[in-house]
């Protein structure tokens, strides 16, 4: 039972995640994260505040399990599959991470100086995700999906407009992991 404990390789990971593909257009559905929770909003009660969120959820219920399963597998992972928490970084990505003010840079996969709950709970840590959640939410709606649903889904099927998305995506975090958090933190 030790290969649970260790990263799987591509040619392992890759396959599942195309049969799951295989799975997700065989039966004509998407997959896409963004819309589970737009599909959530929906059950809160949404629907009662704009008429964007007046959707019928039961159409999207097998995303909603994959929600769930998320989390429920977030959970075991980090708390029955890691043994320890370190991390295998670059000396350099080490070095970079403690000048801009990370601590325990390689040995913890969630830094302390954003999910601790001294960062959670400041003015400073509420506005950071306050106002990334709000990016988020903008720009997975106004790109029309998420990474995994552009990034998976998209290109798998060929659609241009994922292409651009990701394209997009990955500019975005570039500016983000060089100039944005540095400065921040």
């Amino acid at each position: 039972m030790d290969f649970i404990f260790e990263p799987w390789p591509w040619f392992v990971g890759g396959p599942l995640i195309a049969l799951s593909l295989v799975l997700y257009f065989y039966f004509g559905k998407n997959f896409g994260t963004s819309t589970d929770f737009e599909t959530l909003c929906t059950l809160a009660g949404a629907g009662k505040f704009s008429d964007y969120f007046k959707k019928d959820w039961k159409e999207r219920d097998y995303g909603l399990m994959f929600a769930i399963g998320l989390v429920i597998g977030g959970f075991i992972a980090s708390n029955f599959l890691i043994p320890d928490q370190t991390v295998n970084l670059n000396p350099k990505s080490v070095q970079e991470l403690t000048e801009i003010g990370f601590s325990n840079v390689g040995n913890q996969y969630f830094p302390d100086e954003i999910f601790s709950n001294e960062a959670v709970f400041s003015l400073k840590g509420f506005f950071i995700l306050v106002f990334s959640g709000l990016l988020i939410g903008f720009g997975t709606r106004y790109a029309g999906g998420c990474t995994s649903g552009h990034a998976i889904t998209g290109l798998s099927s060929l659609q241009f407009p994922s292409l651009l998305a990701v394209i997009g995506f990955f500019i975005g975090g570039i500016i983000a992991a060089w100039f944005i958090i540095p400065s921040i933190f």
